[in-house]
Order: structure tokens, then C-alpha cells, then sequence
């Protein structure tokens, strides 16, 4: 796959984020607080939770170039800057070769693991769409409509997307 198509799917993930970001920011306390079961947590918690491992997978990415953070009381305009400083941090990461080695993430304690490039890649990608998910869910069982975060609205938005004439 090409440094493109990843770019194109890391600008997705970032730009889907902060849309979610910026419709939970008119929320109240108490809705920010609101869960479901089946979800992560609270629409605060999920959303800390898919910055914060979007930060931890760009630093285990980068051999700790790009720098962890603690996600665990930032507010949302503090989420979205980080998320906001992400996406050119994708963008360089994946500029460069992602194909160059393997990585090993410490977890706790002596344990180590050892995955593939690609793998990593997917699992941020997978693990930020899963989150989003279930906030526009719990959004919904507050009769809230979340925001349209489709890849094809942001192509739309962007440019990106084109209706042709059909030939015939």
C-alpha cells in the first residue's frame, strides 16, 4: 500500500476524531459522563482513552520521538490539541520508511511484544473507529445525532470525493 493511501486513512482517523471532539464539546457534564452498556465508558473516558492510544501507538511508532501523554483528566479542547498535532505526526511518521522494522511495545512488568508494522498501522486505525463508535452510540441514546464521520464525508468535504458524468 502505498505512503498515500496510509495518508489518506490516517487523515480519516484524525479528521474523524476531532469532528467527534467538536460535537461533544456542547455536550453537558452530564452528558459527557453518559455511558451504555457494551461501551468503553463515559463519553469523557472513550474519548480520553482513543487520544490517549493514538498518542501511545505514535510514540511506540516513533521509538518514543513523539511523546506519550496523560490523557486521564484532560479536558476535550486539551484532547483536540493533541489530536490536532497528531495528524502531521502521522503524516511525518508514514513519510518516512513504517516498513523499516518490526516493533517492540514494553507493556508491564518484562513483558514485550513484537509485531509487524502493518499490524500496528490496522490496529490504530481499527482502534480509533471502534471508540468513535461507541460514542456516536451513546450520543444516540441521548437523542443526540452524532456527526457524520464517514471517510466519505470527509472526502466530500475536502475535495476529495467528485461526482463525474456518467459516459455513455
Amino acid at each position: 500500500m502505498s505512503q498515500q493511501a496510509l495518508g489518506d486513512a490516517f487523515d480519516h482517523h484524525v479528521w474523524a476524531t476531532l469532528r467527534l471532539l467538536d460535537a461533544c464539546e456542547r455536550l453537558t457534564p452530564e452528558q459527557l459522563e453518559a455511558t451504555v452498556p457494551g461501551v468503553y465508558g463515559s463519553i469523557l473516558q472513550t474519548l480520553r482513552h482513543t487520544v490517549g492510544a493514538d498518542s501511545w501507538y505514535l510514540f511506540v511508532l516513533t521509538d518514543g520521538r513523539v511523546p506519550n501523554i496523560d490523557e486521564d483528566s484532560m479536558s476535550l479542547p486539551e484532547l483536540r490539541a493533541e489530536m490536532v498535532r497528531n495528524g502531521p505526526r502521522w503524516r511525518e511518521y508514514l513519510a518516512g520508511d513504517p516498513n523499516a522494522a518490526d516493533v517492540v511495545a514494553h507493556g508491564g512488568g518484562e513483558v514485550k511484544t513484537h509485531t509487524p508494522i502493518g499490524i500496528r498501522l490496522a490496529q490504530a486505525l481499527h482502534h480509533g473507529t471502534d471508540h468513535r463508535s461507541q460514542v456516536c452510540t451513546i450520543l444516540t441514546t441521548l437523542s443526540i445525532e452524532p456527526p457524520d464521520i464517514a471517510v466519505w464525508a470527509m472526502a466530500e468535504e475536502d475535495g476529495r470525493l467528485q461526482d463525474l458524468p456518467a459516459s455513455g
